[in-house]
């Protein structure tokens, strides 16, 4: 039998939740009460207990609204060191391991906000900290020892829930990896699909150019003769069969025409497959309902572009929105604008990615622009000639033949 399949990011969040609930079981029964009255607290350590707990499970749930997610990493930061302060607070107040509890709880998010090294440090040292917690505790004789002796048990259990986690959070990678290929690998096989249908269309036009084309233009010369030659009443039946000749002749040059005219890439489709399913982010593409570029290679630099676009957005620009827009301008070339609202950039330095875009650009004649101050949002335009007669479908400068048409 099958089990069914649950997303295992919302699995550790309401775990996370029920340990954090289960933590927070003796502030409903009497034991709190008889353990502030034994260690001669007042009514007052009670209320702080509460509000420590309470705003410890507020900001976990915000926290783990959107895990994997760095947008806000700051307030995020911000808000994972409020937890464990309220985390000492309450093992202060009630002298007991509910507080390495609750950090266990803090463990299991900690991979997922940080890098593998500094998510370690912060794990070690807030159960260290229980060091100093328990060794004011009677019951262990003020021992520092003791106390150690009692910190490793729960830095274990964090240990293996920020492993646990840790494991997740890359699962979660991979598969954001494996989302990225198969867009790339759709919107890839939409252009190639698009090449194939090109290039049959071609094979056909040229067939019927080379072959019914040319036999229809010497049938028709035949018959030319013929009409001088026959006599009536043949004549008439020469003539009318010349007549077919041309109309055929001009049915095969018409459907040649429009065949040729025809060889543009569609890249509404691959562009779609490219942006589509794209994670913690909300992508607005602005484009021509059909948008279609005839020469592979540049239909190829523009698909790249917008694909680089997406991955630098994702992983550096901590973004809510990404908008893209296409468009073609009064001379003839394309234009791509991007802009998000993400954190921007005070000092621009260009990896592979920006790099990798502008060679491909510059190798079809165009440019990209990329301001190295950006404070709100990053944003970057990129131009790409065309040739004088491509462009988006319906919107290229055709003109028609004023001459006698020929096959």
């Amino acid at each position: 039998m099958r089990m069914p399949r649950f997303s295992h990011t919302r699995l550790l969040r309401y775990a996370g939740l029920f340990t954090y609930l289960s933590v927070g079981t003796p502030l409903f029964t009497t034991w709190a009460n008889q353990r502030l009255s034994l260690l001669q607290r007042t009514d007052m350590a009670l209320l702080v207990w509460a509000i420590c707990y309470l705003v410890f499970g507020i900001i976990y749930w915000l926290l783990t609204s959107n895990l994997g997610s760095r947008r806000y990493l700051a307030l995020k930061l911000l808000g994972m060191a409020v937890m464990t302060a309220v985390s000492i607070v309450i093992g202060w107040i009630s002298h007991s391991g509910l507080s390495a509890m609750l950090m266990v709880v803090i463990s299991m998010v900690l991979p997922w906000l940080l890098p593998l090294w500094m998510g370690v440090a912060w794990m070690v040292l807030q159960i260290l900290s229980q060091v100093v917690v328990f060794s004011r505790w009677p019951e262990y004789h003020f021992s520092i020892g003791l106390a150690f002796l009692q910190s490793t048990v729960y830095l274990g259990i964090s240990a293996l829930t920020f492993v646990i986690s840790l494991v997740a959070s890359q699962q979660a990678e991979e598969r954001e990896r494996q989302r990225q290929l198969n867009s790339e690998l759709r919107a890839t096989r939409a252009l190639l699909a698009e090449s194939s249908r090109i290039a049959e269309r071609m094979r056909i036009s040229r067939e019927l150019h080379d072959l019914v084309g040319h036999h229809l233009t010497a049938l028709s010369l035949n018959l030319e003769v013929a009409s001088h030659l026959a006599q009536a009443p043949a004549a008439e039946h020469v003539r009318k069969a010349q007549a077919t000749a041309k109309q055929l002749l001009a049915d095969v040059r018409e459907v040649v025409s429009e065949l040729r005219q025809d060889a543009e890439l569609d890249l509404t489709r691959a562009l779609s497959s490219l942006i589509e399913g794209v994670p913690s982010i909300r992508v607005h593409l602005q484009m021509p309902p059909r948008f279609a570029v005839e020469d592979p290679q540049r239909a190829q630099v523009l698909l790249r572009c917008v694909q680089e676009v997406l991955t630098n957005t994702v992983r550096h620009a901590n973004a809510g929105n990404l908008w893209l827009r296409i468009e073609r301008l009064p001379d003839g070339a394309l234009h791509l604008n991007a802009r998000d609202d993400g954190r921007g950039v005070l000092d621009l330095r260009q990896g592979n990615g920006l790099s990798g875009m502008r060679e491909r650009l510059e190798e079809v004649g165009g440019r990209l622009e990329v301001p190295s101050i950006q404070r709100r949002g990053f944003q970057l335009s990129a131009w790409l000639p065309l040739a004088p007669e491509v462009g988006f479908s319906g919107m290229a400068s055709r003109q028609p033949s004023t001459g006698p048409a020929a096959v």
